[in-house]
Parts: structure tokens; sequence; C-alpha cells
């Protein structure tokens, strides 16, 4: 699969990147990562990155903007998105040749060619081998410190899971470039003083069930108040995770039109709930979207349901 890669790389002209709607380090990270490494080594190539832009990741890199006919005879690649409707930017089917590369269990092969590893810790990681499985790819301090952003997103500093011997390896390789560490981690981990005042909310307004369950809910008028958007709130998913019992928690974020939900785990496997309601993700890291309130209750017995499961076997 990396051989046809590399070789529609080096075939086509033009080179459209996508990524996920509401991008993360990981999704902004392997995307320009990539098109750093395509841009490093191919100087001629056009090649774009595409999707709306994030402001709070706005250091890491920023989006370019194309009309539909760029898209004529160009090869696209979509990074760190499991599912068609998630992709940033529904343009994606224009190109002539449309590669997908992921780390989330594949439940919508969508593609020409498809390069899905679910033991990697995030599709950065995956671009980082990729460049060590060609001969000529080089990384450039940049290149390093895209990957690195979206290896740390990923792994929440290397503190998750999905960290393994392997991401530690490909991490060393990153940290040997000429990138300020320092400032990279401040970058991703600081919050403007609105976000940590909605952060004490959080912490005195969760709950937690016998079964070990946390869940918040965040109405439009809370996030609001505390001048928090809906994205930005969405960062303190993990406010109350060290709690003593958690097994798996759930965040329900109201949006304007939407109420964002946003699972995580200790070990319940929590993306089958997650694929019930339009969403998907990993066992334990995990998203959906519902749009009643009322719709966040079945959420949570589901959550509970398979939190009992779990403490039975």
């Amino acid at each position: 699969m990396l051989k046809d890669i590399f070789q529609a790389i080096e075939y086509y002209n033009t080179i459209i990147i996508h990524r996920h709607v509401r991008p993360d380090p990981d999704a902004l990270g392997s995307q320009g990562g990539l098109a750093c490494l395509i841009k490093d080594h191919y100087p001629n190539k056009k090649v774009y990155m595409v999707g709306d832009d994030e402001p709070s990741l706005s250091f890491l890199t920023c989006m370019d903007a194309i009309d539909d006919d760029t898209y004529n005879g160009a090869l696209v690649i979509v990074c760190d998105t499991a599912n068609q409707e998630r992709i940033d930017d529904q343009r994606y089917h224009k190109g002539e040749r449309l590669i997908k590369i992921d780390h989330h269990p594949n439940v919508d092969p969508y593609g020409d060619d498809i390069w899905v590893d679910t033991e990697a810790s995030s599709v950065s990681e995956m671009i980082v081998d990729m460049c060590e499985n060609n001969e000529i790819w080089t990384l450039s301090d940049e290149a390093a410190r895209l990957l690195y952003a979206g290896i740390v997103g990923d792994t929440g500093r290397f503190l998750f899971a999905n960290t393994t011997v392997k991401t530690f390896k490909r991490a060393a390789k990153l940290i040997e470039k000429q990138f300020d560490r320092g400032a990279l981690h401040n970058a991703l981990y600081e919050k403007k003083l609105s976000l940590m005042k909605l952060n004490g909310y959080v912490l005195q307004n969760f709950s937690m069930t016998k079964d070990g369950v946390g869940y918040l809910k965040l109405p439009l008028d809370v996030t609001k108040a505390f001048e928090v958007t809906p994205s930005e709130a969405s960062l303190l998913i993990n406010a109350f995770s060290d709690t003593k019992g958690m097994k798996a928690w759930v965040f329900f974020i109201e949006e304007e039109d939407q109420i964002r939900v946003r699972f995580r785990s200790k070990g319940p496997v929590v993306n089958q709930i997650a694929a019930r309601y339009d969403g998907g993700g990993h066992p334990m890291a995990a998203g959906a979207t519902v749009y009643q309130w009322k719709e966040t209750e079945a959420v949570l017995e589901d959550l509970i349901d398979v939190c009992q499961t779990d403490q039975q076997t």
C-alpha cells in the first residue's frame, strides 16, 4: 500500500490534502506534516491543505483557499478521518484519485487506496513511518514539529494506552530535529482565562453514577456566559477524568443546531455507542451527535450499560 501511495504522489502534479471537521492536533499535524514532506521533496508540485481553520490551533498551520477547478486531475489524500461524513470540505470526491490514511477502525472503506493502521497512536505516527519507508524522503524541522504535535495530541502527552514502543521511537526521531519543543507544548496546552473559569464550572457540576460513569451537560447559554465556544469547551473533556472510580465519561456540548457527544474511557469500549448516534472513533475515545437533550439520556443509559457489562466480565 505504501508503494502505491508513493507512486501516486510521484505521478500527480496537484495534490490536495483533507482531514476531519473540527480538527485536533493529529488531524492538522498529519495533514500539515504530509504536505510539508511532499513540498520538501517535490518543490514543483502544487500541494494544498483544505478545510476550515481552527483558531485555537493556528500556531500549527493554516489552510489554503482553492476553487473547484483545482480538483481536476488531482490526487486527493484524506488524513485521520474514519467516515466520509466527517471529511472537512466535501469536495474531496472531485479529484481523479482518492487515498485514505487513517488509524481509526475502517468502518467506511472509502477511496481508491486505503492505508489504515489501528495499532498506530495517530496518523502523524503513520506519516513518520511513511517517511522512514522512503529511501529518498527526509524529515525537515517543520515537518517534524507538525508530526510531533500530532503524536503528542493523540497520546495525551504519551499518557494514553495507545502509546507504544514504536510511538516513542518515532517521537525520538522527531525531537532530533530543530524546533522549540517547549514552546510547542505550551501552545498545545495553554488555555485562555475564560476557558479556565469554565473548567471550574465543569469540576463543580459534573456527575458520576455508581457504575463509574461520569457525565456533564453544557447548554449553549452556559458556554456563551463564559465567553467560550463549543469547540473550545470540548478541550475540557478530561477535566474530571482522574476521579477515583471513574471508568468512562461523556461530555454533551450544545451547539446552535446540534449537541456534540464526546466519549472517553479507561477500559469499556465506547465507539460502538458512538456509532449508534452518527459517530465513531477509537474503542476508548469517540464522538457522536444528537439533536435533542432527551436523546442524551439514551446515550447516557447506553454508556452505563456498557460499563455494567464490562464490570461483569
